[in-house]
């Protein structure tokens, strides 16, 4: 593993903060807050706090999360340490993260700010350094004008939801768990560090594997990963063909990425490439394509890497750690391998607790959220991508063969449906009409197919999925969930 990181790394540069006590401590901060309008709603879903900027985000929200956040943190904490800050390419993501790091830092927090750095970067460094925890600005997936605040504990992981609860309820005027916060920390540059995670990523394969005489093609979405990842894995022996690949924050996940797949489709068999991979804004999550343009979303890579761990005795119970999301077709088959599969909400958080949980190593969502324990604690696209590309250098086959000799899905359709009104799309499991036909398509398909509806905790929207042994049943019942999810949400 990469040694820790110390203080004496940090370079001279240095933006001091105290200006930021004049928020003043106990009531004074407890009146600023007052002035926020807040949603009646939760702040923090599925992947922290995450909305449209200038709405929801704004500056002093970002402020006040950032002073919370170092309360929180300072409070859990069995030392004194720093705060790690990234953020993803995003137009707001330097005003949030400015704004964030005058909270931490108004809290008493010195904090070590990456710039443009991936998700799982930020994870990284805070389980191997003397951080007390991390904050990582990023919307993920979504378009360029929404953007997140997502924070981590000492460990690396995502902070657990009572913390989460607060840091919210610091937020909404409670400060009867506020200590006297008497000094300013400070906010120093250490772009240096994201060296190490880079490191960290090729170390595990280096001494068994490398990727000369690969071709392979990255889309970086014009995020956070436009830096690092075409340099891993040219380092790693690969060629590497690029696309989306500078930070843009007008153009992340914009059309590209691995949430439209169709430009790195066509890229891998126009080049003749081995294989491709698309990653969203911040590079925590990653799809892949394959030598004949067909895509492998996380059900795939899960199969695929579950299959060798469990070859080289590396995977506990032969578990695998995914969501209801997971294809019937891939619990099936991994079923029939003596493989046993437990789903969870939808949410990497549900898969991690779940693997933390049960012992289990490996985990994930179709979406292409994966998490291996062996070599990483959070969901990570970079870490995910170059071990799927050995699995295919060491099997001297095509990723397109591995793919055929897995499993057959069952046709699943997903459809999402926008409802603006947060309250509304919240209380959908109360409409009666809703539930009612849920109720009939799940009497008329039996055991020959699945269900989910569910309001996203990242996206203003209402998420229909159906499963069903054949595209007919499940097109029908798609169809009919989203009529009626329209008429009595959005109308």
């Amino acid at each position: 593993m990469v040694s820790s990181i110390t203080r004496n790394q940090a370079d001279i540069r240095v933006v001091t903060a105290c200006e930021a006590e004049k928020l003043g401590k106990g009531q004074q901060r407890n009146e600023g807050l007052n002035l926020l309008s807040l949603p009646k709603t939760p702040l923090f879903g599925t992947d922290g706090i995450r909305g449209k900027v200038g709405e929801l985000l704004s500056a002093p929200l970002a402020l006040q999360v950032g002073f919370w956040a170092g309360v929180v943190l300072r409070s859990q904490a069995n030392r004194v340490g720093p705060v790690i800050l990234g953020q993803d390419s995003r137009n707001s993501s330097d005003m949030l993260a400015m704004a964030l790091s005058a909270g931490l830092t108004s809290a008493g927090i010195e904090v070590w700010y990456l710039g443009l750095c991936p998700t799982p970067c930020v994870a990284y460094l805070t389980s191997s350094s003397e951080a007390i925890g991390g904050v990582m600005i990023s919307a993920s997936h979504n378009p360029p004008e929404d953007n997140g605040i997502k924070i981590f504990g000492a460990d690396g992981a995502k902070l657990p939801q009572a913390l989460q609860a607060e840091i919210e309820a610091g937020l909404r005027g409670n400060t009867e768990f506020l200590n006297s916060v008497s000094d300013c920390g400070r906010h120093y540059s250490r772009r240096e560090l994201i060296g190490n995670y880079g490191a960290a990523l090729q170390q595990p394969l280096q001494a068994s594997v490398n990727l000369q005489g690969m071709k392979i093609v990255l889309d970086l979405a014009w995020g956070a990963a436009v830096g690092l990842a075409p340099s891993v894995f040219e380092q790693m022996g690969a060629e590497v063909i690029c696309l989306h690949n500078q930070a843009d924050g007008d153009r992340i996940n914009v059309n590209c990425g691995s949430t439209h797949l169709e430009t790195l489709q066509a890229a891998v068999q126009e080049h003749n490439a081995d294989l491709g991979f698309a990653f969203d804004g911040d590079a925590d999550r990653v799809l892949a394509v394959d030598n004949t343009g067909r895509s492998v979303n996380g059900d795939y890579i899960l199969y695929l890497w579950g299959q060798h761990l469990k070859q080289q005795q590396q995977l506990p119970d032969n578990l695998i750690v995914s969501t209801v999301m997971a294809n019937l077709g891939f619990e099936k088959a991994w079923q029939q391998q003596g493989g046993k599969l437990i789903r969870t909400a939808v949410g990497d958080q549900y898969v991690q607790a779940e693997m933390l949980k049960t012992g289990g190593a490996l985990g994930g969502e179709q979406s292409g959220h994966i998490l291996c324990r062996h070599y990483g604690i959070t969901g990570d696209g970079l870490l995910t991508a170059l071990h799927l590309a050995s699995l295919v250098k060491q099997a001297g086959v095509s990723l397109a063969a591995l793919v055929d000799e897995s499993f057959d899905t069952y046709p699943q359709l997903l459809r999402n449906v926008r409802v603006i009104d947060r309250d509304r799309r919240l209380s959908w499991q109360n409409c009666e009409p809703i539930q009612q036909a849920i109720a009939s398509a799940e009497a008329a398909m039996g055991d020959s197919g699945r269900i989910l509806v569910r309001a996203s905790g990242t996206e203003p929207v209402i998420r229909v999925m159906v499963e069903a042994v054949n595209a007919e049943l499940a097109t029908y019942w798609t169809e009919e969930l989203v009529a009626q999810v329209q008429a009595h949400l959005v109308s």
